[in-house]
């Protein structure tokens, strides 16, 4: 692994188990008002994204939930912050040309190698604020409730997520959480709310991550099982 790979994911993995010391290394900071590591993330303008087709709509109050999605892109071995921003390019320009969006249909997205890009611009403005959130185009019926987090890579049966992916995951969802007033138990995958197979073996996964946002964030892991996503 490259060193610079090798010692983002030190910090990613201290900041994702919620450590005291991730304060005090740098590229992570715990947000103001929140009980959360802030993660690094690269706005619409650190990767070059096209500029929005229309009008992107900012919505006057917080999201009630997540929802998980894998991009069904090349599980790529390439682990690099350049690949992590052509990978937001090719988001973008399918659902630019492709499906005639507005713009990235995600708010965010993971890379393989533990990189996140913003993926509809505005989505970190409205984060890191905390008071509201961009329409996103990525789970139908959810939209205006939901941020949409997309994970890159195919997930299906036998894959496996690589270890810098879910640390990052798992930070970034507890950000998200503590900024937004999100309880870690409204996490949910694309298929809860529709007939598809997204996020793949990150559906089967999603109890993991419920716990490990919760232990981020200095909760008591919920024992609750059987949950059903909100309609």
């Amino acid at each position: 692994m490259h060193p610079e790979n090798a010692s983002r994911r030190r910090l990613l993995i201290a900041g994702a188990a919620g450590l005291a010391a991730a304060t005090a290394l740098p590229g992570l900071a715990h947000a103001r008002g929140t009980d959360a590591v802030e993660p690094d993330i690269d706005s619409t303008a650190d990767w070059g994204a096209r500029a929005p087709r229309g009008t992107i709509s900012l919505l006057p109050y917080r999201p009630s939930r997540i929802v998980v999605h894998h991009t069904v892109s090349t599980n790529s071995n390439d682990f690099s912050r350049a690949q992590a921003h052509a990978h937001a390019h090719w988001v973008q320009d399918l659902h630019l040309d492709k499906n005639r969006w507005v713009d990235t249909g995600y708010h965010f997205l993971v890379s393989r190698g533990g990189w996140i890009t913003e993926g509809r611009h505005g989505s970190l403005r409205a984060l890191t604020g905390g008071r509201n959130f961009v329409l996103g185009s990525h789970t139908s019926g959810q939209n205006d409730y939901a941020v949409g987090i997309a994970c890159e890579g195919a997930y299906h049966a036998g894959a496996v997520p690589p270890g810098a992916q879910w640390d990052v995951l798992v930070a970034l969802c507890a950000y998200t959480c503590a900024r937004y007033g999100i309880p870690s138990t409204q996490l949910y995958g694309h298929k809860d709310y529709g007939a598809t197979l997204c996020p793949g073996v990150y559906h089967d996964l999603l109890p993991r991550l419920r716990e490990e946002v919760a232990a981020a964030r200095g909760a008591q892991p919920s024992t609750r099982t059987g949950l059903r996503p909100p309609r």
